[in-house]
């Protein structure tokens, strides 16, 4: 089992509900629990310097996508606007984050203008193309960018929320195709509600 198999099928088995708690090492031992996360520096909607150390504190999801995305991004912030209202007051003791895999196009702006569909608590995430590969590296995040006929791009992508503690640990996945109460429950979980 190699490296690259590792992190490509980490975050499809998160995504398919798989639950893992463990993984293989490149020489087949297991290898305790799924190690999501690490450092990164990239600018919000507003421009302001986002790092890593700013969630801690509070529980945080973090989903990366893309804001010319037909389907599964604004569908899945679609579902967390609807969760933060069920949640009420509760929401603010949570961080929600989406970073882009897209950074040539979603720049502040155009994650600023995205955003402002749904809940206003969401914060956007970007950077250089370095910066944002480096995250998604961290965070163990598939993508790549895929030409269409006739010019221009879309992009292909991990589609899971990750859910982490207020230490920056990672809790679970909820899935893209996990029944929306689910993810309601997982968040309350994940704020001890």
């Amino acid at each position: 089992m190699n490296r690259r198999w590792l992190l490509l099928a980490a975050p499809a088995a998160l995504a398919a509900g798989a639950g893992a708690t463990w993984l293989m090492t490149d020489r087949g031992a297991p290898q305790g629990t799924v190690k999501l996360g690490g450092p990164f520096s990239l600018v919000d909607q507003n421009g302001a310097t986002v790092t890593d150390r700013d969630l801690r504190g509070k529980p945080t999801a973090v989903f990366f996508g893309f804001t010319y995305c037909p389907e599964i991004c604004p569908t899945t912030m679609a579902h967390m606007t609807k969760w933060m209202q069920a949640l009420g007051p509760a929401a603010d003791k949570l961080n929600v984050v989406f970073v882009t895999v897209d950074p040539e196009r979603d720049t502040p702006e155009q994650l600023k203008l995205f955003l402002s569909s749904f809940d206003p608590r969401i914060r956007g995430l970007t950077g250089s193309p370095d910066a944002v590969a480096k995250a998604a590296k961290a965070y163990r995040v598939y993508y790549r960018k895929v030409p269409l006929e006739g010019g221009g791009y879309t992009m292909d992508h991990s589609t899971p929320i990750y859910l982490f503690d207020a230490k920056g640990r990672f809790v679970e996945p909820i899935g893209y195709n996990f029944p929306p109460e689910r993810g309601l429950a997982q968040l309350k979980k994940l704020l001890k509600l």
